[in-house]
């Protein structure tokens, strides 16, 4: 069971504005100094669904339940005998042996941003005393994604950011998705995120190349300067604000003095018959791209499907998976899947592809619609889990008629992340203090083993 905690109100405003100004908060969180997990990963990529895919118009159909139930759409057989999954998935049901679908997540968030941060986090999104669950948006008191964790308990000098996500920020209008980002860890640890189109002929990301004339020596130089600049700024140095700009410049230094990074984002540098593999659209591009970061050293790397709340079907929902979202994931995950099985990087990158949620069960129609669709429901959903020693061609979990509840165990997303974190090499004590002082064990789940060892309970 996830439970939800309170800050204290008044503790809450002490600690200061640090979600309008992004300061570095002023606390020092604690970890364990080495990593004794697992280490079956040198690289997690993380395919974000976002807005939710029904769990039974994609990789857990019902095809002996009712119309209302079942949908439009057929279950057909995949590659590996007695699994099953949506007709319009041929391309994934060619390669199931090499993905193990895990039918039985779950977890008590129904609504998009505090189920966001419990997918990206494994933690339930605080609350402060008389704030709304429908107002809570991102904040530095958020608890820090995955990539985010890490890059704490595994700080980088080499260049190589521990965490992109891409191809957009998750947001809409005044509301920002908690989680996607270092919370309470302060800016330094934030995933670096990109807000451009792969897809778009002009893609480039103007901020890892420098301006005609500047060197690297003479960035260098540039900096030693500004060191001495800042060191003598009393009054910066005094609000508190200093160490916070002062790792953003270490961190854009050197990402700028290390081309490993750009040429990864050289995506124009790809034969135009491997773009076509993976989809000439947004995310297509994204799962290259992905790749690309993945061989660059990148450990996580997370990539979406367009805007926030793509995958937010009630209105439509067949016809939105089978035109266009369904069609976009089968094609790029199976040109990732062998681009990453030729190279070898599939036995040392774990990919995971899953929402916040999934659909409701019963097909609905909204007031003032005709088309009907599904609506948020988080008691069960699927997932897909492969590479870095994960076993293929297997099912974890069991829901029940009408893909509504688990009748196995089901799978937490804190479960999830702590799978993470062991393929990573993470120790099984590291911890994180938050802004009360508690600390907080990174692996505060179970390790989903029967990803490994094809034994279910």
């Amino acid at each position: 069971m996830i439970s939800r905690n309170h800050f204290d109100r008044r503790r809450f405003l002490q600690v200061g504005a640090v979600g309008v100004v992004g300061s570095a908060l002023p606390f020092s969180p604690g970890t364990a100094a080495a990593s004794h997990g697992t280490g079956r990963a040198k690289s997690v990529l993380l395919v974000l669904l976002s807005g939710g895919p029904s769990q039974l118009d994609t990789l857990d159909p019902k095809p002996n339940s009712p119309a209302e139930v079942r949908g439009e759409f057929a279950a057909i057989e995949t590659a590996v005998p007695g699994i099953s999954i949506c007709e319009h998935l041929p391309k994934l049901a060619q390669q199931m042996s090499r993905w193990s679908i895990i039918r039985s997540l779950a977890h008590l968030e129904h609504n998009h941003l505090l189920a966001t941060h419990v997918a990206l986090t494994g933690r339930p999104t605080p609350i402060p005393r008389g704030g709304s669950d429908l107002d809570r948006v991102e904040s530095r008191f958020d608890f820090p994604n995955v990539a985010s964790a890490l890059d704490w308990i595994r700080p980088r000098n080499d260049g190589i950011p521990t965490g992109v996500s891409l191809p957009n920020y998750f947001i809409e209008g005044p509301l920002t998705w908690p989680g996607q980002y270092a919370g309470f860890l302060g800016p330094k640890h934030d995933p670096w995120q990109i807000n451009q189109d792969p897809n778009d002929p002009n893609f480039r990301i103007d901020s890892l190349s420098l301006q005609p004339g500047v060197t690297s020596p003479r960035l260098l130089s540039r900096q030693h300067l500004l060191d001495e600049l800042n060191r003598n700024s009393t009054s910066c140095t005094d609000s508190g604000r200093m160490e916070s700009f002062g790792q953003q410049q270490e961190l854009a230094l050197s990402l700028l003095t290390s081309d490993r990074v750009a040429k990864a984002f050289e995506i124009q540098r790809e034969e135009a018959a491997v773009r076509d593999r993976y989809g000439r659209n947004k995310f297509g591009q994204s799962l290259l791209l992905s790749r690309r970061l993945i061989e660059a050293g990148v450990p996580i790397v997370q990539a979406a499907m367009g805007i926030v709340q793509t995958w937010d079907t009630h209105v439509d929902n067949w016809g939105r998976l089978k035109n266009t979202l369904l069609p976009q994931l089968d094609l790029g995950l199976a040109a990732l899947m062998d681009d990453l099985a030729d190279t070898g990087l599939l036995e040392q990158t774990m990919v995971i592809v899953m929402g916040e949620f999934g659909r409701t069960p019963r097909i609905s129609t909204l007031p003032g619609q005709s088309i009907p669709g599904r609506d948020h429901w988080a008691h069960t959903y699927s997932g897909l889990f492969a590479g870095a020693g994960i076993r293929g061609g297997q099912v974890i979990g069991k829901t029940d008629d009408i893909a509504a509840y688990p009748v196995s165990r089901s799978w937490s997303p804190a479960d999830v992340c702590t799978t993470l974190f062991d393929a990573l090499g993470v120790s099984h004590d590291a911890s994180i203090n938050d802004p009360l002082g508690r600390a907080n064990h990174l692996l505060n789940g179970d390790i989903i083993e029967p990803l490994y060892t094809g034994t279910i309970f």
